[in-house]
Parts: C-alpha cells; sequence; structure tokens
C-alpha cells in the first residue's frame, strides 16, 4: 500500500511547529466525499479550536475518483493543521484507518467518518470522557438517522451478533465516531475489515471501555457506501475475532490439537495398511 504525506502541520494554542506533540489527532477515512470535505474541515476545526487543546487532523483518501485526493493535496499545503495521505488505490476503511493511525502523533486518537453524519462538535465530549480513565470511548447513534432496511438493520443485526460473540456490550459496533488513547491503538495491528471490531480488539488487550450518546444526521451529499450485503461480511470477520479472543496467545491449543489427532490417525492407518500388508 502506497501513500503520500502531503503535509505535516500541527494547529492549536501556542504550537506552531509540527515536531510538539498534539494533544489530539483526528482521522479520517475518505472515499468519494469532496462536497463533504470543505464543510468537515472546518467543523473540525472549529470545534476544537475553541478548546485549549491542540490537535492535527489526518484525512486519508482511500483511492477516490470524484476529486477528494486532489481538493485533500490542495488543502494540505494551504493549512497547518491538515495531513494529507492519499493511498494509491481503494484498499478499505479498515486500511485506511490504520494509515491514519501510523501518522497520528497526538496523545489521544479521534476517528470519525468523512459524510457529516457523525458531528466533529462530538469530539470534546469523548475526549473529556477519555479522560475519566477509559482506553477507548466508543460513540452510540443512539436515533440514528439512516434508512430502516439497507442501514439500520443489518446493523442491528450485526450488533447483537458481536455482542454475543465477543462479551463487549456496547450498542453501536459500526459509529466510527470513537476516541482511543494512543498507546492502545498502537498495540492493535488492523487488517482485512476490522474497524468494526476495535472495541472486541481493544478488550482483548485489556482495555477499559465505555460508550456514550452521540449525535447522527442525515446524509447531505453523495451516497451511502453499506448495505445489507455487508452483513456476511462481518459475520467472515467474526470468526476471526473469536479465534483471537481464545486463542491469540495460544495458537498451539487449536492447531496443535488438530495437528495431534491428524498424526495419531495416520498413525494408526499406517499400522493397519502395514498388518493387512504383511
Amino acid at each position: 500500500m502506497r501513500s503520500g504525506l502531503v503535509s505535516n502541520g500541527l494547529a492549536g494554542q501556542n504550537h506552531e511547529i509540527s515536531s510538539v506533540i498534539p494533544d489530539v489527532s483526528v482521522v479520517v477515512p475518505v472515499h468519494d466525499e469532496v462536497e463533504s470535505l470543505p464543510h468537515l474541515l472546518e467543523a473540525i476545526a472549529s470545534t476544537l479550536s475553541n478548546t485549549d487543546l491542540s490537535y492535527e487532523i489526518i484525512c486519508v483518501d482511500d483511492g477516490s475518483t470524484d476529486g477528494s485526493a486532489q481538493f485533500l493535496r490542495e488543502q494540505g499545503q494551504i493549512r497547518n493543521d491538515l495531513k494529507a495521505v492519499i493511498l494509491r488505490r481503494n484498499y478499505g476503511q479498515t486500511a485506511a484507518m490504520a494509515a491514519g493511525f501510523n501518522y497520528a502523533l497526538g496523545k489521544a486518537i479521534v476517528t470519525l467518518d468523512a459524510d457529516l453524519q457523525n458531528d466533529p462538535a462530538d469530539i470534546p465530549m469523548l475526549l473529556a470522557k477519555l479522560e475519566e480513565g477509559y482506553d477507548l470511548v466508543s460513540g452510540w447513534r443512539k436515533n440514528r438517522q439512516d434508512g430502516a432496511v439497507n442501514r439500520l438493520l443489518p446493523s442491528k443485526i450485526a450488533n447483537w451478533l458481536i455482542r454475543r460473540t465477543t462479551s463487549v456490550y456496547i450498542h453501536d459496533y459500526g459509529c466510527s465516531l470513537k476516541a482511543y488513547r494512543a498507546e492502545l491503538v498502537a498495540d492493535m495491528n488492523l487488517y482485512g475489515e476490522l474497524h468494526r471490531f476495535l472495541p472486541a480488539l481493544a478488550y482483548i488487550e485489556g482495555a477499559r471501555i465505555t460508550e456514550m450518546p452521540v449525535r447522527h444526521h442525515a446524509r447531505r451529499f453523495g451516497r451511502s457506501k453499506y448495505g445489507i450485503w455487508r452483513t456476511f461480511r462481518v459475520l467472515m470477520d467474526l470468526l476471526t475475532i473469536l479465534f483471537m479472543k481464545k486463542f491469540l496467545t495460544r495458537p498451539m491449543h487449536v492447531f496443535g490439537l488438530w495437528g495431534l489427532i491428524a498424526m495419531t490417525s495416520g498413525g494408526a492407518i499406517g499400522i493397519y495398511l502395514t498388518f493387512v500388508k504383511l
């Protein structure tokens, strides 16, 4: 996966030099959201500029074809609070989020979608909750503004399955608006489409997790890239999480068992065939 870092800015009170570690890094995966981006950047900057926190915004373009990458390149040259990371092609939201984490320098990391359905005004609230001693604060879209059949139904099914499987009882795994301690993110390896399971991965690492209701807005620009078909991907990824939960630190307990069974069966068959031959 190839990416380009356009700028390395930092904004906030009394912070002008990029070598200073920001208080918060805001990571935004982007795919074909050129109409939303100007409003999103201004909303994030407006919210965090009214706090005492230094910040950086990291927008990761995941193979957009609508001009989002060019817009971010241009903004990366003129804004001192923006890092624009451009991926060569569409790798998926998990890879885009992982790339953003790699470039993030903040003591805390906040993620949100680029479509303006998450509200940047909720960021300070999540960060304040994080300061109470939690490692991860997950947003809960309690009053979700999405279609009932193509978004809400698959989301309810997926959330129920994930809760039952992982024993991490939060309401809304699919909400991208989350706040993390940087050291927690550094311990998690993302691949496939595991961005949905970040609370479960954090739980495996022993993290303290909570959730908070956050605002959710109807989509203003573009179209949704999700649908009921993603429920099947969730099922496949859920098997990965289940394996990691049970056998991450002792993989030989599963592979060794099946290997022992195969060796015993093979040996018994070999002895039997030798006896028949003789």
